[in-house]
């Protein structure tokens, strides 16, 4: 059975950090691309970072770039997202997902194979 648990999820005040990791087992996590994606109430799924299987190559949705950087330790299993300077806007339940779609973004956590419960991020003052 293939699971993705992820956690590092808080409360915090603007401008703070967090690091989210995203556990995964019964899955060949190094032959996987992955994902970060996040939904917040009334608004659709939003890709937040991609990461090739080798960790060679990142990708960042705009809205992030800067300021939120993705990793991963293949021997691990586990896929991280730190996230830096944090903005209420970046409010939501976020889920690690594979595989990281280059292409295109799906609009439900379903488009992908495999995701995780969440874990989620405040940022409010």
């Amino acid at each position: 059975e293939v699971q993705l648990v992820e956690s590092g999820g808080d409360l915090v005040q603007p401008g703070g950090s967090l690091r989210l990791s995203c556990v995964t087992s019964g899955l060949t996590f190094s032959a996987y691309d992955m994902t970060w994606v996040r939904q917040s109430p009334g608004k659709g799924l939003e890709w937040v970072a991609g990461i090739d299987s080798d960790g060679g190559n990142t990708y960042y949705a705009d809205s992030v770039k800067g300021r939120f950087s993705i990793s991963r330790d293949n021997a691990k299993a586990t896929l991280y997202l730190q996230m830096n300077s944090l903005k209420p806007e970046d409010t939501a339940m976020y889920y690690c997902a594979a595989p990281f779609y280059k292409t295109f973004r799906p609009r439900t956590l379903e488009d992908y194979n495999y995701w995780g419960r969440g874990t989620q991020v405040t940022v409010s003052s």
